[in-house]
């Protein structure tokens, strides 16, 4: 996490400061986490997902792509998992949709 920060820092155009959101998994508030001083990270409240807009992507892809399935094999997931992505990602709307959040507008306005 501490590498991601870093390289996320650095591609920031200097007058930038970002703010992510971020849920509560260990790597993502671990003590010996280096935090750039143009980045400050906001963690969601434990056991929230409905705060969390992937949370919806990845019920989205499941119901509708990758639940109730036998593959065979690792290619064949990865397959699976291509294509799931490709259709989402191949309608703005659709991720739009699933991400939006009504108090997201009211943080970045």
């Amino acid at each position: 996490m501490s590498i991601f920060l870093e390289g996320f820092s650095a591609s920031l155009p200097t007058d930038v400061h970002a703010v992510l959101v971020l849920d509560q998994a260990g790597w993502h508030g671990a003590n010996a986490l280096r935090i750039p001083d143009n980045i400050t990270l906001v963690p969601l409240p434990p056991y929230s997902p409905e705060l969390n807009p992937v949370e919806r992507v990845w019920l989205h892809l499941r119901e509708r792509y990758l639940s109730h399935r036998l593959l065979d094999d690792y290619e064949a997931i990865a397959d699976a998992c291509c294509t799931a992505w490709n259709a989402l990602t191949s309608n703005r709307d659709t991720l739009r949709s699933l991400t939006e959040f009504p108090w997201l507008q009211q943080v970045i306005s």
